[in-house]
């Protein structure tokens, strides 16, 4: 189960997902696999390292020092776009030095999972992560054998490539080796079902639900897919609905974003603007 979060948390977490969407957005899947594969091992370094975790957390230090210690130690080690989110991520203000850890962890996994949303693999990603957490559920001491942290990490993922590797998509494989090179003692299976329930969600960013009061045809369907997909740069499909009481036009939902073009709305829009 993911980690509960408090009020001061929340608000930093949902402004660090907002910044990663809109990178994600424009970026190329390089970029963002770099950026995944960095925010880990900034990960492992503050579960590691205790002290520091406080101090990157301490809400009595100033912003500035803060940041500037990240500078400092990270500078040299990490690319351009991670160093940013890493001082975005410390200035905020955090409930526990362990939410800013989580933060961290959970802005490199959605990294990873942009990855696959750019190169059409989060379907399969989703059912794989989802596959291999009833894997373990059904043999726990395979399960305990990877999320062993007394054991060496490097034999914890040499097993974990004798089970996937080759056997499951590039973002799947990463995900998972990055879960079991973490030292936080945590069950895989549990591990893997939060990663396909983050891959569910990333992937009704990509679902675009249109009502309309007619059916669209195939070249209709085409021409509004190509131009969502151009709008929003990574691959849109359609779920479409019919509603007569439209009138006409359409009505577009993108994650949290609407784009109303229907008729009854033009006309609702319409009366309201009348004089009383």
């Amino acid at each position: 189960m993911a980690a509960v979060l408090a009020a001061a948390s929340r608000e930093a977490m949902a402004s660090a997902d907002a910044r990663l969407d809109a990178y994600a957005d424009s970026a190329q899947a390089a970029d963002l696999q770099r950026l995944g594969d960095e925010l880990f091992a900034v990960t492992r370094l503050l579960v590691e390292q205790r002290a520091l975790r406080r101090l990157l957390a301490d809400p009595s230090s100033p912003e500035a020092a803060r940041t500037g210690l990240v500078e400092r130690l990270l500078a040299q080690q990490l690319g351009a776009p991670t160093l940013d989110v890493a001082k975005q991520l410390v200035a905020a203000r955090w409930s526990r030095p362990g939410d800013l850890v989580s933060a961290f962890e959970s802005i490199a996994r959605q990294a990873l999972l942009a990855v696959a949303e750019k190169d059409g693999s989060l379907d399969d990603v989703e059912d794989e992560l989802f596959r291999f957490g009833r894997v373990l559920d059904r043999e726990p001491q395979l399960g305990s054998l990877l999320s062993d942290t007394t054991n060496p990490a490097e034999g914890r993922v040499a097993l974990l490539d004798r089970l996937v590797g080759g056997k499951a998509s590039p973002v799947t494989v990463a995900l998972l080796r990055h879960s079991v090179q973490l030292p936080r003692s945590r069950h895989l299976d549990v591990v893997s079902e939060e990663l396909a329930e983050l891959a569910a969600g990333r992937r009704e960013r990509s679902v675009a639900r249109v009502t309309s009061p007619v059916a669209l045809s195939p070249e209709q369907e085409q021409k509004l897919t190509d131009s969502l997909t151009r709008l929003y740069a990574r691959p849109i499909s359609l779920q479409v609905e019919l509603d007569p009481r439209l009138l006409g036009g359409l009505v577009v939902q993108v994650g949290g974003e609407v784009i109303d073009g229907s008729v009854a709305s033009k006309l609702a829009a319409a009366r309201r603007s009348l004089p009383s």
